[in-house]
Order: structure tokens, then sequence, then C-alpha cells
């Protein structure tokens, strides 16, 4: 019996993945990104047609390339027949068999949960009136090790979903064969992770039975780790489902207007977002004064839409137009369509003004320090990673919160740190663009033991 060929198509920026399975002729897609021509890229590299075109759920974290994927090639749009959406769409339902090939189907299976009309899909092969179950793509539900947390549609709704997932996890481990490969959407660094998927990249049911707390735990232990361990998420996830399901058209890739000197210098006059998309190390050696530093080499989008006020106008400044091109890329896929120009090249090309720099140290630096004047420690993580271990008398603003609680930070010196030196390199751009006395500490926070820094650990 032959099985479907399942490619993946990699977000990391974002931790998700998207799906094409084909058999060779016929191929369905499961949760595309918005930037649909890397789907079709990989369906013209396979030599396949896409017939169809399904989505788990109105995604938290993504606008969606299904309803233009769909559209675009004349495919089968399947959403969850509950849920609410002003486009034409083929209603899909629990137990309902979509036939993609005399080979090939997929069926729907209810896993409330993420949200609380959340579909999985079974893609099953056929031969000889034989059906097997060869995968599941699990969207927000089943991850690895891991499920989709159950708080983003508000705190109300919470405690409800929680059990629902816990009801629907099971099913998944009761109704499919222990050999069906586990795909799912979120869990490879997206917020809408509950636990961690402890960097697992593939699994099967068989393998979660054994590990994924969901299925080893009691339930009311599973609902009050899961509930314990859920931390904040981007601001930018409260305009997404409300995007998808208003029916997201393609993405404008055109490149964006060119930005010169005075008009770069307007716009930081004017409080405008510049961001300069170069890594933190050539940020902190020299750039323009006023700008923030998102650098491609880590979630950029996820960031930037988290602090950015949604609807702000930005411009991006890259060493080429290849970066500014990966940018927008990333931006539209969370609905950040107003670029309001860009610039390539580097500091010198964007400004005749003196260029700031930003101090890089590490944890070994500051034990120093400390010992010699006095500085302000402030910790960007997460409040969860905050309360786990910090340094003594470190002041913990996690990054999302920076721009709302600026004034909570004393007018000192300030030795910004993260768990790796990415988030902490932006807040201490946002901090220096506001004039503040910043050191970027470039460093993983494992170090800061090592270093001699005094800890407080919650264990």
């Amino acid at each position: 019996m032959q099985q479907p060929t399942i490619v993946t198509i990699e977000t990391p920026s974002l931790g998700d993945r998207s799906y094409l399975a084909h058999d060779g002729e016929a191929a369905f897609v499961v949760d595309p990104q918005r930037d649909i021509d890397r789907v079709l890229e990989v369906a013209d590299e396979a030599g396949v047609r896409i017939t169809d075109v399904f989505e788990t759920h109105l995604h938290n974290d993504y606008v969606t390339g299904g309803l233009a994927l769909a559209r675009q090639l004349g495919a089968r749009y399947h959403v969850n027949a509950e849920d609410e959406v002003s486009f034409d769409r083929e209603p899909i339902r629990d137990g309902d068999v979509v036939e993609i090939s005399p080979t090939m189907r997929v069926r729907a299976i209810a896993t409330p949960g993420h949200t609380f009309t959340h579909l999985s899909y079974a893609v099953e092969s056929m031969a000889d009136s034989e059906v097997v179950a060869s995968a599941v793509f699990t969207g927000g539900s089943l991850l690895f090790g891991a499920t989709g947390r159950p708080d983003l549609l508000g705190e109300e709704h919470t405690s409800t979903l929680v059990h629902h997932q816990f009801a629907s996890i099971n099913r998944l481990a009761d109704e499919l064969p222990e050999h069906a490969e586990v795909l799912p959407t979120h869990g490879f660094g997206s917020f809408c992770s509950a636990g961690s998927t402890g960097g697992a990249t593939e699994s099967t049911i068989g393998e979660e039975k054994r590990a994924n707390p969901a299925l080893t735990q009691e339930e009311e232990q599973w609902v009050a780790d899961t509930l314990a361990g859920l931390d904040a998420y981007p601001a930018y996830y409260v305009h997404m489902t409300p995007a998808n399901a208003a029916g997201p058209s393609a993405p404008d890739l055109d490149t964006p207007e060119r930005a010169d000197k005075d008009t770069l210098a307007a716009r930081i006059d004017a409080g405008e977002w510049v961001v300069d998309l170069r890594t933190r190390t050539a940020f902190a050696a020299g750039h323009v004064t006023g700008t923030t530093n998102f650098g491609l080499d880590g979630q950029f989008s996820t960031y930037l839409g988290w602090i950015i006020p949604w609807g702000a106008p930005v411009t991006l400044l890259g060493e080429d137009a290849e970066q500014v091109d990966q940018a927008q890329r990333e931006l539209v896929r969370i609905g950040v369509d107003r670029i309001s120009g860009a610039a390539t090249g580097g500091p010198s090309n964007w400004t005749d003004r003196p260029l700031g720099e930003l101090q890089r140290a590490v944890f070994a630096d500051l034990s120093q320090v400390r010992h010699h004047r006095p500085v302000h420690i402030l910790d960007v993580r997460l409040a969860g990673e905050y309360e786990d271990s910090h340094i003594e008398g470190a002041q913990n603003v996690p990054i999302g919160e920076l721009l709302e609680r600026i004034d909570e930070i004393p007018e000192r010196e300030l030795w910004v740190h993260c768990g790796s030196g990415y988030r902490a390199s932006i807040g201490a751009s946002v901090l220096a663009a506001r004039g503040r006395d910043v050191v970027l500490v470039d460093d993983g926070f494992g170090e800061a033991e090592a270093a001699g820094l005094p800890m407080t650990s919650a264990s």
C-alpha cells in the first residue's frame, strides 16, 4: 500500500509548519501561511495538482493563505462548518471524509481545546478495500510532547477549553493507530504551545501515548499543570482570528518605496518605527540613533508584532534588498501590510547624523561592574522564566510589556538581559531610542550563575 508523500513547509520565525500531502498526482494542503508562493513552488517541484485546502482552525498567530490559495487554484477550501466566516467555503464537520484521489482521503476529527471548533485531519490510504490512517494533521491540538494552549480565546473560556483539549488528545490516541505520524502546525517555538515540545521534530501516536503528559497524567493533574504553565502571548494575536474569519487576500510583496536620509530623519523625529534588521552585533557597533533593532536572525515577526502598536507605520533598514524582502514577507504573515518604506546598505547610507552605539557585555562583566558602581539589572524575559530563576535584585519587565511599563524603569545605567541576547537587544534598542543609558548583556542566561551573580530560584 503506497503511503502519501508529505512535504513540510517550515516557518521558523513563527514556530509553525504547513503541509502539502500528495500521491504523485493529486495533493492537498493543511494550514498554509499567507505567502502562498512557497506552497505553489513545492507543488510545482513535486509535479502535483492541489485539489483541496484544509484549515485546522481559525489561526491565532498568523494570517492564513488558505482562501487565496484555494481561489487561485480553484481548489475546495475546507473550514469548520461552525466557524463564523464571511466567505464561501466547503463546510466540514466531525466525521466528514473528503476523497482526494482513488487512494487517498482525509477524515475530519473534532478536537476542540485550542479553539472550540478545532479539527484534526487523518490522512487515510485505500487499497483492496482496506483503510489505514498513516498520519494526522493536528494543528494546535496534539503537539510533540505538549498541546496547543487553551487560553487564546479569553480567560472566560480557558477552563472549558482546557478540559476539551484533554478529551481531544485522548480521542486521537484512542482512535488512531500507534504508527500514525503526528503532524502539528504549532509547537516549534510558537507561543500557541502549552508546555515544552522539547525540540522534537517528529513523532507518532504511539510515541505521544508514552511521553505526552496529556496522555500519561490524570486529567485534573494535567489541567492544573497546564494552567499553571501558561504565560503571556504576543499582543498581535488578538487581530489574527478576525482577519482569518474575514477572508484574507493574497499579500502584496511589491518592493517598498525607497526612503532616503531626509525621509528617515523625519520619520525618526516624528517618533515612527524605523527598524534595523541587522544582527544585534552589527547594530551595537553602529546604528542610526532613534532606530530599533529587530534582527532577522531570531523570531523577528513574533516580537515586532508583539511590541509595535498595531497599525503603526514601519520603515525597514536592511543590508540589502534580500533582507528587506525577507522582513516584508514575515510581516505580511501576521497582517502587517503597511510598510512605509525601506532603505538598504549601512548606517552611513541612512544618515549624516552621528551614529549611535550600544555597549555589549556578558554576565561576567556584569558580575564585576556591580562591585564598582550601582547599576540596574533589567530582565526582559517572560514572567514565568523570571519566576523560575533570576538574578537577585533584577527588575522583570517582559519584552512585550516594555512600552507600557517604561516609566517603571529607573533613569539609571541599565544592564538589559534575556535568555540568549535576542530579546535583550530589542529591549535595549527601544530604551536607547528613548534616551536611556543601556548596556546589552549579549549572553546565555545559564552563564549568570557561573559568573558569580547571586540567583533566586523558585525551587
